[in-house]
Order: C-alpha cells, then structure tokens, then sequence
C-alpha cells in the first residue's frame, strides 16, 4: 500500500451552488459525513499513514476542518494564489509527497466497499515495472449520481484506452495510483490529469481495476438525496 495519497480538495463546486457559496464542496455532508472525510476514511481503514490535501476555495474552512485528524496524518498544499487542476496541483504537492508511487482520490467521489477494500484492492494490482497509472474504475450500474459518459475500455490484459462514449465502457471512479515520474519536467502550472492519462495510454502504461461495491459521486445540490439513499441501502445490505 502506498504510504502517502493527495487528496484533490481545492476545486470551486460551481455544479454544487447555491451550498458552494457559503463553502467548499469537499465540506458538504453525504449521510452525516463531509465528502472529504468518506474519502480520507477510506485511506485510513487502507492504511495510508499521509495524505496531501491542496486547498484553494474557502480554504481556511477545510483547514480548520482537519485540524484534529489523526488518521492518515494530514499536510496541506496552499493554492490560494491561483488554482493550479488536477495535475497543476499534484505538481506543486510533489515535495510533500515523495518520490514513491501514491496515491490520488478526488475530494468529492467516494464510495462504499464490498469485502475487501478497494483501496487495498487497487494496491495489490499496482505493478511498477508495467504501469505508470493504475486507475480505479466502475461500472456504470454500480455508480450513483454520474450522469456523463464513460471513460475508458478496459482491455484483457487490463490496459486502458479511451471509451471515447462507449456505452460497453467504464468510469474513472476518481482514484489511482501513480508513479511521480510521470510528473518528470512537470510545471506546476494549471494543467490535467488527462495530459498524462493519454501519455500512459500511447505508451501502454495506462492500466485499470475495476472496483467491487458502489461508487457515489455528487456534483449536484439534487444529486445529494440520492447518495444518502444508496449509502443507506448499501449499508442495510451488508447489515
């Protein structure tokens, strides 16, 4: 298991106003529990004993947030002067996180696991020798409140290609493993996460695991109601 992940946490939540206004996305409740936290108890319960978290909208409120957390011990990378995406700011993480594989969750997806942890799960498969990326995925009918398209294909030997919409596809279900050569000459200026997807896809290094369980993302003030009803139902299950 990787010892150190980065916590995506500093984006505007412009989908989730009007509750955006007033705070940050990563702090709004799912079932009594901030989206930041499901994420940041996941790595925990996996054992990562660090997380990154980068900060840019109402940042104080996500730092006076953790500011008791224990567990994974958390370090805060400040984008106040400007909001770097997702490869931006992993970028100016770097210093902090490494230069060991971590990982990477979003701050506003999470989900709920079967058995085994999916974040173990996805340690596991991690191989350095042949990745570069190791992105878990979902089917989109373990997914609640995803209303795009899908990702990416998922070949035989476990190689990802572009879904490019197709429906037989899956959903990059916002965590991964990655190798910090990847960022080798890397800027940390605003750029995508994608840019290196597509660089370990042309280089066949670009690699997926599909998770067991459900996988819940809210983007939506309205998409809320349903995450708290699949995570009810989910746990009424396993009850």
């Amino acid at each position: 298991m990787p010892e150190t992940a980065m916590v995506l946490a500093a984006g505007l939540g412009k989908r989730m106003r009007p509750i955006t206004d007033t705070m940050p996305k990563p702090l709004v409740r799912v079932a009594g529990k901030t989206l930041l936290d499901w994420g940041l108890d996941s790595l925990a319960e996996a054992g990562v004993a660090k997380a990154v978290v980068n900060v840019h909208y109402f940042p104080e409120q996500i730092v006076a947030h953790l500011a008791g957390r224990q567990q994974p011990a958390v370090t805060i990378s400040d984008e106040r002067e400007g909001l770097l995406d997702s490869a931006g700011g992993i970028v100016k993480a770097l210093p902090q996180l490494g230069a060991d594989p971590f990982l990477i969750i979003n701050a506003d997806t999470f989900w709920i696991d079967r058995d085994q942890p999916n974040l173990e799960r996805l340690a596991l498969a991690w191989d350095a020798s042949s990745m570069d990326i190791l992105l878990m995925l979902a089917d989109p009918p373990s997914a609640t409140g995803h209303s795009g398209s899908t990702d990416f294909l998922l070949g035989p030997d476990g190689t990802l290609g572009r879904a490019a919409g197709d429906p037989t596809g899956l959903i990059y279900a916002g965590a991964a493993i990655i190798h910090p050569r990847v960022f080798a000459g890397a800027e940390a200026v605003p750029h995508s996460l994608n840019l290196y997807f597509d660089r370990a896809i042309a280089a066949g290094r670009l690699y997926g695991m599909k998770m067991e369980g459900r996988w819940i993302t809210v983007g939506t003030p309205d998409a809320i109601a349903p995450a708290e009803a699949a995570v009810a139902g989910t746990m009424a299950q396993d009850a």
